[in-house]
């Protein structure tokens, strides 16, 4: 596949044109997503997307060159844009359009990105599979007969199977790098605060952001660059930004990293040998490693499911049938009751503050836990995900499908920052190995990255 940056350059000299860009993407959805592989990554394809295209090549004519100028950018259905449909993949949403343009799509349009359509998802990002779609499951392009992961599912299942250039997800507890370790991609999960979240529907407020998903480092960390910075409109903006790719990469790193022990326990053997190897081999960039202890982050499930459930609770009140569409308990799917029947109990509790409360605490025992670490080691790195996907439709426990992010959890308590990158595969499944960075430290992350994607193909 041609790299971003390569079709970037193929654009902006007019060698190929937007439109045909979007025009043959297009085209391979209508191929492949709903008839011939039915990997059914998109819910809604943007009619204008053409149109936009056009516009984009008389602007590039016209010496106008934005930074994504032509690029096809697929969106999670959680994220409103204007004229589309932001259904979270739910019945109680299915006739609701956008009225306006989250942040991050108007950065991306002033950018001259193209939205290209809104993809698949778990319903209202409950779920960890992309199993829970009230419009039916995603396929993995990887291997059809497994999860892609979720719940960004479509999204990294459009990036995966060269659906569009870019994508956009929403990563709650690693709802962007479990499905990008699924479907053998890049997926980034921002620090909190870097990406703003106006125009997102939630799942948790305290712990949800928006990142990218690409096919290498390159492309997530200039869509990261896009959309990162303060926003009016979301208070919990910091003014922090992304520098650009060649920027970061003009630096000479070297890199001692950390490794846990307890997030090595967690991990499934297969998948942990694979990291074991894979760090042995980062010996070669002359990198250094050292254990870290993290005592606590083996509370992390049990520590982000209360948060969860009360947070997601208190924002589905606004879907009571009056405003938004449907009744969210009359025509919602199993987990999202699940979620919503949870945070009604907890939030009952709280008078006597067993639950969200203690769930704080244990979250600032991580967050603290994983500040220390930085102290001594620059990137803390482990799989992504503790075992392979399982087969679409397989029967397993709500607690075994919790555990799939056991291992991305963390980042997202602590508040900091965390790519997934491929590296393996076992029984042709794609691997995802995790590299997590303190809060605003992306510039060191996609340094890491990047040495060890370029590693992995054989570069120096």
């Amino acid at each position: 596949m041609i790299t971003i940056k390569e079709k970037l350059s193929l654009i902006r000299t007019r060698k190929l044109s937007a439109e045909e860009n979007i025009k043959q993407f297009l085209e391979k959805i209508e191929r492949d997503d709903k008839k011939g592989r039915q990997i059914n990554a998109f819910l809604h394809l943007n009619k204008n997307a053409l149109g936009e295209a056009k516009g984009v090549d008389k602007k590039i004519r016209e010496g106008s060159v934005g930074k994504l100028a032509g690029l096809a950018i697929a969106v999670k259905s959680n994220m409103n844009v204007t004229g589309l449909p932001a259904s979270c993949a739910s019945k109680t949403l299915e006739n609701y359009k956008a009225g306006y343009d989250a942040s991050v799509i108007e950065k991306i349009r002033k950018e001259e990105g193209i939205i290209i359509g809104m993809t698949n998802m778990d319903e209202f990002a409950c779920g960890s599979s992309g199993e829970t779609s009230a419009f039916g499951p995603t396929k993995n392009p990887a291997s059809l007969e497994k999860i892609p992961g979720g719940s960004s599912s479509g999204s990294a299942a459009s990036v995966a199977a060269e659906f569009c250039d870019l994508a956009l997800g929403s990563d709650t507890g690693g709802s962007i790098r479990n499905p990008a370790s699924h479907c053998g991609i890049i997926g980034v999960k921002p620090s909190y605060g870097l990406v703003s979240r106006y125009g997102l529907i939630d799942l948790s407020m305290s712990l949800d952001q928006i990142g990218p998903f690409s096919q290498d480092v390159y492309g997530s960390a200039l869509l990261l660059n896009v959309i990162a910075g303060k926003d009016e409109k979301d208070p919990t903006t910091f003014n922090e930004k992304i520098p650009a790719y060649h920027e970061m990469l003009a630096e000479k790193i070297k890199i001692n990293i950390g490794i846990s022990n307890e997030l090595q326990n967690i991990t499934g053997k297969d998948v942990r040998k694979k990291v074991e190897g894979a760090v042995s081999r980062l010996k070669i960039l002359g990198w250094k490693s050292q254990n870290v202890d993290l005592k606590h982050v083996n509370l992390a499930v049990q520590t982000y499911y209360p948060l969860v459930y009360v947070e997601f609770f208190s924002a589905t009140r606004r879907f009571d049938g009056r405003r938004y569409g449907e009744r969210i308990e009359n025509v919602a799917g199993p987990e999202v009751l699940r979620r919503i029947l949870g945070g009604n109990e907890i939030s009952k509790a709280e008078y006597k503050g067993l639950y969200y409360r203690r769930a704080l605490k244990a979250k600032q025992l991580i967050e603290k836990e994983l500040s220390e670490a930085f102290k001594k080691v620059d990137v803390i790195i482990s799989a992504t995900v503790p075992r392979i996907p399982h087969k679409i439709g397989s029967s397993i426990t709500t607690e075994e499908m919790y555990s799939y992010d056991a291992l991305t959890i963390p980042a997202n308590l602590a508040g900091i920052c965390a790519i997934s990158i491929p590296f393996a595969r076992i029984d042709g499944c794609p691997i995802g190995l995790q590299i997590m960075a303190p809060s605003f430290a992306e510039a060191r992350m996609f340094q890491v990255a990047a040495a060890i994607e370029n590693l992995l193909k054989g570069g120096k």
